[in-house]
Formats: C-alpha cells, sequence, structure tokens
C-alpha cells in the first residue's frame, strides 16, 4: 500500500525529471569589443572618437570589463586620446580602474608612436618636410606636462644625427646653457640644429625669455659655423615658429 507522498502517486518524494541548466548569456561587452575591432579595421582611426581608441588601447589590460566607462573618464580628466598617453603615470594610477597594467600599455604606446613619428623622419631633410617635423615635435612633447627643451642636430644634409632632451623644467621654464648646446653640436659634428621646447599652458606664443635665449644660442654657434635653422616652440593648440615670426 503506498501512502499519499510516494513516487506512485507523484507526491513530495516523487522524481522530478531533470532541468537542463540555462546556458550563461556572454557579457555584452564582448559583442561590442568585437564590432569595434572590425570597425577600427574597416574604416581606420579616424572614424573613430577619442573615447573608442582609447578603448581599444585597454582591451588587452582589461580583458574582463567593460571599459568604455573608463575610457570615458579618462578623456574627461585629461582631454584627448594624445593627453591620455602623455599624462605622468601618477596622474594615470589616480583614476579609479587604472592599474599598474593599464598604466604601463598607456606609456607603451606613447613610446611607440614617438619611435614611428622618430622614424618617418630619420634619414630625410627636415627643412625639405616642415609637415612632417611638425608631426613629429607634436607627438613626442606637445602633451608633455612640464617643459622640454629639445635639440635635432643636423648633418651637412639636413638629415637628422640625433635628437636630445637637453632639459626639463616645471611648467612655464626649463633652464637652457647655450655652451652646453655648442659642446654637444661639436661632438657630433652637427653643422646646424633645430631648437624645440613645449608649452604645457597649451599656448606656443613664444616669450621674451624664448626669443632671448635662442639669440644667445645663435650667437655663441655662429663662431663655429654651426646654424640655427629655427626655434619650435609646441602647444596643445598648435606651434610657433621664431623664425616664421622674424623673431630670429
Amino acid at each position: 500500500m503506498t501512502g499519499p507522498g510516494d513516487a506512485a502517486e507523484g507526491g513530495l518524494f516523487a522524481e522530478r525529471p531533470a532541468v537542463a541548466p540555462k546556458p550563461e548569456e556572454p557579457p555584452h561587452y564582448l559583442g561590442h569589443r568585437d564590432r569595434l575591432r572590425e570597425r577600427f579595421a574597416k574604416q581606420g582611426a579616424d572614424a573613430l572618437p577619442d573615447y573608442e581608441m582609447l578603448e581599444l588601447a585597454l582591451f588587452r589590460a582589461i580583458p574582463r570589463r567593460d571599459v568604455k566607462p573608463l575610457a570615458k573618464a579618462l578623456i574627461r580628466r585629461f582631454g584627448s586620446f594624445a593627453e591620455v598617453l602623455s599624462a605622468d603615470p601618477a596622474r594615470l594610477a589616480e583614476i579609479e580602474g587604472v592599474s599598474a597594467g593599464v598604466v604601463a600599455d598607456l606609456k607603451l604606446m606613447e613610446a611607440a608612436g614617438r619611435r614611428l613619428a622618430r622614424g618617418a623622419i630619420a634619414q630625410r631633410a627636415l627643412l625639405s618636410s616642415w609637415a612632417e617635423l611638425i608631426e613629429y615635435l607634436r607627438a613626442t612633447m606637445a602633451f608633455a606636462t612640464r617643459e622640454e627643451f629639445r635639440v635635432l642636430f643636423l648633418d651637412k644634409r639636413n638629415h637628422l644625427i640625433a635628437d636630445e632632451i637637453q632639459g626639463r623644467g616645471t611648467v612655464d621654464h626649463t633652464p637652457v646653457y647655450p655652451r652646453e648646446v655648442a659642446r654637444r653640436s661639436l661632438e657630433l659634428s652637427a653643422t646646424a640644429i633645430i631648437l624645440a621646447h613645449n608649452h604645457p599652458s597649451g599656448d606656443p606664443a613664444p616669450s621674451v625669455a624664448d626669443v632671448t635665449m635662442t639669440r644667445e644660442v645663435i650667437a655663441v654657434l655662429s663662431p663655429l659655423k654651426i646654424v640655427v635653422h629655427d626655434h619650435v616652440i609646441l602647444g596643445r593648440s598648435g606651434h610657433a615658429s621664431l623664425k616664421g615670426l622674424r623673431l630670429i
């Protein structure tokens, strides 16, 4: 005799058919990543806004999370894709979600961009490729948060021998020593140089001190028959040429 709870009556303890677990939905961001990569492959970087380019840069360091909010937070803090890559590592790390791995990947991209730009001008006469020179200088220093003063040393064909940072300073000043520029020019057997520095404020307009320093460098190099072709000042909003402005 069976009771009301027995399996024969379909009671409480009756065996029930196994229910297959519902397959988990893939994270929504995986499809977004695939679509973004496809757009980049088909349309190129110019078709993507800065935050989407930054998403692509973050995919490797953050493989299992939606990185769009972080990309947008970085753009809000620093202003643009280029400024994120150029930002000081300590400031990047202040943003929630930015790990040491993220910082390392972003700085690697910055270094790669600089090396690519340098390769584009390495074997060319700089004075015959002004646009490429400006693009190179923008890539290397326009978005730096501190002033950098660099010298491009040229041979007699105006090909680049070396590009060296002669000094780093504060947000608005870098000490420059004309005799050190002369010494290094002689060491490299340079016959000409191009001076360049950045204005972290964003405004590339030359200051009185910029013009004075440039004239001092010219005065030291002139007896050595080393020509100062120009002094270019870079800012986020553009560039200024002291020669173009007829200040030297």
